[in-house]
């Protein structure tokens, strides 16, 4: 479609024009050779965006509600054959997520999703959302220039709006109750922004929207028009092009094209390019051309920049000839070479090339001649260019050979890469620079011969070889014109293999893995060329890495944990791309723990007969465990346990069972003993045994004597009670144990039974009674000799009577005359004994007795007798010197005697004396001698006392009713004359009670 007429245009920018410079008659190596130049620069244009595929939504909202479905479709070009697509792959998040034979996908999370074929780069991106909110705002992925847009705003099932408001940037677009989507018309740049709507519900509340962001891309650049000269059959013409490009997700869209000269409208249509007869001559007012692209017929249009066509005529191919004529030419000859071109504007910039090196450059002229010695260098190709500024022209080549021996090669290894790697195919080349041809070129890989090839001009040779891990190491080549053969220098091949699939081995130090252990994770690859970069992975996660040089793996120790237990794999890089070995499960193995042994009681004290639970747990180990118990090293018993907790058991306590007790945790990996827990059972305490302890076989006054009180059983402490008649007479306490004992000074109030009682706060226990009599020494005794009268003779009976006044019965009198025995006589119930001697003259002399009643005998105080052999009678002077005496100080002594004797009796206390007197020395002495005729009224009698120690003697005389008076008692006397000493404890207060109706009739103080 065409016209001549001004129509109307979108220009919409002005721009400076430019100039197109036309190319007359352009002459191509190949009559395709322009066609396929065009073909590729398209190419270029579009393979990036071709090999992208497209996606696409159905509904075409990015946003929706949780629970919906939006269904994928992955577009592919059409350039990809349908059949030769076999899956597609699906990402989100950049994650793998499926591979469908299909192109459809249907998602139901939130994410950004890509597709990709088997033979396409990933496409971009689309971003989808699944709301729980109660009002978002739906919008298209993609909206380009002229695109029309629709924003719907939609509200949860759940809810009804009675308004709708779509705001853009803050500010209002529409309210309304009725319709919730808004169509924006012919989208442009200004419709960029961020857009969110909102709702309201009369008499409730409000709700607020999702944000999108909307920008508005370019549907298509601004073209570019282009110029080309074409020959035809009736002449010359131009070749005019507009060139734009749509995105591959508008691809199907169609664009109108307009071309302009000057204001007018040359061709309308969906054609972009247009061809013009142009005049071979230069017009000085040249016209302005430009075009324009449009979608549609009413839709985005844009316009190129304008330009003005000028006809200039290139410059041809030149000749180039040399002189003197011949293709093979002696080093050191000069030859002159001459370029010329037939036709083209001036002026024409000539050059002189051999093998694409500019030897000389001449200024512009017509034709140019260069001038040149030959050296063995300059064999090769010979051309020469013309350019005028339209193109450059290459002449063809014309071969000079310059005959010279072959110089040392060179030798080139070319890779397809920067390492040669095993499988690729490397390209030995093989150059000598100098040498005429033909040259034959052979290669070598270690002295070993490759192959071979003739060259028969001044290039080197090639020998491709597929590289395989036994082709490292040194090659040459060789070159030979038949002049002289030259190696060159060696050239090292590292041929990288890349590394296989390596195998991971997990090194344990025992049967399994145990923690704490360190197992060593081996990873090698059977082939692969160092150095290796080994990684280490546990569940996925990265543990380390190690770089290997040779060809040996690489290990990872491990200091094992619990955590540890899983897969583990490895993976092996040498910059040729990583292998993952298969995975290893570990099951690491936790040795039992120190356990923790807990004594459970039944009260807050462990008691004989109680039932204790010892508990011993393990906090950490694998299982089956087994928990053994001990008692001081002793097993009591054991349990398995197959889960993670403890274990029990239950014991009867016995007093045995006190002492440390611990518990043993083992699940095959070593056992751990807890620590020790000390366990007291407390034993109620027995019945106790007391012992009476004397010093002797008998228990005499005086002794101390030891109660020992023990119970044979029972936990410390204890505390012991001691008893007389069951009153409490001492406590003591045994803290480690054993009995206690309590000593007793004895008196002879210590006579009884006595027990004891022992204590350990579970109930006392007493012991059996046990009987103690106190034995009392025989003290001194006293010797009386009673006589029928005042003075013994012979003849008289004389009464020899011993007594002790304290002594435990029976006691054995024994009686002595001058230290000689004279009989014996035993008091089985206690007090004297008595021994009747006739006297004779040899019966004068001292006399004592003694007491013993087997604790030692005790001897009197001699007392001494004389005899008289007068035969009158004795009572007158004795009678009148006593009853003188008495009379002559009755006054005085019976005053005196009150005052000092029995005042002091009757207020309990005694006379001041030595405190220190031993119990014999106060001892009341018997009358030495008695006379009691039984004529007279009052009888005296003498009682001589001799106290140690210069004591105080009160004497008394009482008088006695004649009517008491026994006649054959010598004791029954009209006076009875008594000696009262200082009173000592018991034996001092036995005194014999006064006769009935007896007074006293005479008393005398007298301190000794």
């Amino acid at each position: 479609m065409s016209s001549s007429g001004l129509l109307w245009s979108c220009a919409s920018q002005e721009s400076k024009p430019a100039l197109l410079l036309l190319r007359k008659a352009l002459v191509w190596p190949h009559p395709g050779a322009g066609r396929a130049f065009m073909l590729l620069w398209v190419s270029v244009l579009v393979l990036e965006a071709a090999s992208k595929p497209v996606i696409s939504l159905h509904p075409p909202w990015t946003v929706a509600f949780r629970g919906e479905t939006v269904t994928l479709t992955c577009h592919v070009l059409h350039f990809h054959a349908p059949e030769k697509i076999k899956r597609f792959l699906w990402y989100r998040e950049g994650r793998m997520l499926r591979e469908t034979p299909r192109n459809t996908l249907e998602v139901r999370d939130s994410g950004q999703y890509r597709c990709q074929t088997q033979d396409s780069l990933p496409s971009d991106h689309v971003s989808l959302t699944f709301s729980s909110e109660n009002l978002i705002l739906q919008a298209p992925p993609f909206v380009f220039e002229g695109d029309s847009v629709v924003l719907r705003c939609r509200a949860n099932a759940e809810i009804t709006l009675d308004t709708m408001t779509l705001h853009r940037q803050g500010e209002v677009l529409s309210v309304s109750d009725e319709s919730s989507e808004l169509r924006i018309e012919q989208a442009s740049l200004r419709d960029n922004g961020d857009y969110h709507c909102s709702g309201f519900k009369n008499g409730c509340c409000s709700y607020f929207s999702n944000t999108i962001n909307i920008k508005v891309r370019e549907l298509f650049p601004r073209p570019v028009l282009t110029a080309s000269l074409s020959p035809s059959v009736s002449g010359k013409s131009v070749t005019l092009t507009c060139k734009t490009q749509l995105p591959p997700l508008r691809s199907d869209v169609k664009l109108w094209f307009r071309f302009f000269k000057d204001g007018h409208v040359l061709q309308s249509g969906l054609e972009s390019f247009l061809k013009i007869s142009t005049l071979t001559t230069r017009s000085r007012n040249s016209p302005y051309y430009w075009c324009e692209a449009q979608r549609g017929s009413s839709g985005v249009c844009k316009q190129s920049q304008k330009s003005q066509l000028r006809v200039q005529i290139p410059v041809s191919r030149p000749v180039l000839t040399l002189s003197p004529h011949g293709a093979s030419v002696p080093e050191g000859y000069t030859v002159t070479l001459t370029c010329k071109a037939e036709s083209g504007s001036f002026p024409i910039l000539y050059q002189f090339l051999r093998e694409e090196v500019v030897i000389q450059k001449m200024e512009p002229t017509q034709s140019m001649k260069s001038v040149m010695s030959l050296r063995a260098e300059h064999s090769g190709n010979y051309y020469c260019t013309a350019d005028n500024g339209l193109g450059a022209q290459r002449s063809l080549p014309v071969y000079l050979t310059v005959t010279v021996p072959v110089s040392r090669p060179i030798l080139t290894i070319r890779r397809p890469r920067s390492q040669a790697v095993e499988g690729d195919v490397v390209e030995l080349y093989c150059g000598a620079w100098k040498g005429s041809p033909p040259i034959l070129y052979r290669f070598y890989h270690e002295d070993n011969a490759l192959g071979s090839s003739w060259v028969y001009n001044r290039g080197g040779a090639s020998f491709k070889l597929p590289l395989s891990a036994e082709h490292s190491g040194k090659y040459a080549c060789e070159a030979d014109n038949g002049l002289g053969a030259w190696r060159s220098e060696t050239v090292s091949l590292d041929v990288k293999v890349p590394a296989s699939r390596p195998v991971l081995t997990v090194r344990t130090p025992r049967a399994q893995a145990v923690e704490g252990d360190v197992v060593e994770l081996r990873c090698e690859a059977q082939r692969g060329s160092p150095p290796i970069l080994y990684r280490f992975y546990h569940e996925d996660n990265a543990l380390g890495s190690s770089r290997v040089h040779n060809r040996g793996g690489a290990s990872f120790k491990l200091p094992l944990s619990a955590e540890h237990s899983g897969k583990y794999a490895c993976e092996a890089d040498n910059g040729l791309g990583a292998r993952r070995s298969e995975t290893v499960s570990l099951n690491v193995t936790v040795p039992a723990s120190r356990p923790v042994l807990t004594v459970r009681t039944p009260r807050a004290q462990a008691v004989e007969g109680d039932v204790v639970e010892l508990r011993c747990e393990a906090q950490r180990g694998s299982p089956p465990i087994l928990y053994r118990f001990y008692h001081e090293d002793n097993a009591l018993g054991s349990s398995r346990v197959h889960n993670r907790e403890g274990a029990s058991f239950k014991l009867p306590l016995s007093a045995e069972h006190s002492g440390k007790y611990a518990c043993e945790a083992d699940n095959g990996l070593g056992a751990r003993r807890s620590e020790t827990v000390s366990l007291n059972v407390t034993v109620p305490a027995s019945r106790p045994v007391l012992t009476v302890r004397t010093p002797r076989a008998q228990a005499v006054e005086g002794d101390v004597v030891e109660l020992r009180c023990e119970a044979q059983r029972g936990s410390p402490p204890i505390l012991y009670q001691f008893y007389r008649e069951d009153v409490p007479l001492r406590s003591s306490s045994a803290p480690s144990g054993g009995g206690t004992s309590f000593y007793l000074s004895l008196t002879t109030e210590h006579s009884g039974n006595y027990s004891c009682e022992a204590s350990n706060g579970l109930g006392a226990q007493r012991s059996e009674v046990v009987s103690l009599s106190v034995i009392v020494p025989a003290s001194h005794p006293t010797l009386t000799l009673r006589a029928p009268g005042a003075q013994a003779k012979v003849g008289d009976m004389v009464e020899l009577h011993c007594e002790a006044q304290r002594g435990s019965p029976p006691i054995l009198y024994r009686f002595y005359h001058e230290d000689v025995p004279l009989g014996n006589s035993s008091a089985p119930s206690g007090g004297g004994a008595s021994l009747n001697l006739s006297l004779t003259a040899e019966h004068s002399g001292n006399y004592s007795c003694e007491a013993d009643n087997g604790l030692g005998a005790r001897r009197s105080e001699a007392v001494p007798l004389s005899m008289s052999g007068l035969t009158g009678s004795r009572s007158g002077p004795i009678a009148t010197g006593v009853t003188g005496g008495l009379f002559s100080t009755l006054g005085f002594g019976v005053v005196a005697l009150l005052l000092y004797c029995r005042l002091p009796r009757k207020a309990g206390g005694r006379p001041t004396s030595d405190p220190s007197r031993s119990p014999s020395d106060s001892d009341v002495r018997e009358p030495i001698y008695h006379n009691a005729p039984v004529w007279l009224e009052l009888q005296p009698v003498y009682s001589n006392v001799n106290p140690k120690g210069g004591e105080v003697v009160c004497s008394e005389v009482q008088r006695i009713p004649q009517g008491s008076r026994p006649a054959a008692n010598p004791d029954s006397v009209l006076g009875l004359l008594r000696t009262h000493l200082p009173s000592h404890g018991q034996a001092a207060s036995h005194r014999p009670s006064d006769p009935p109706g007896s007074s006293v009739i005479y008393s005398q103080v007298k301190v000794a």
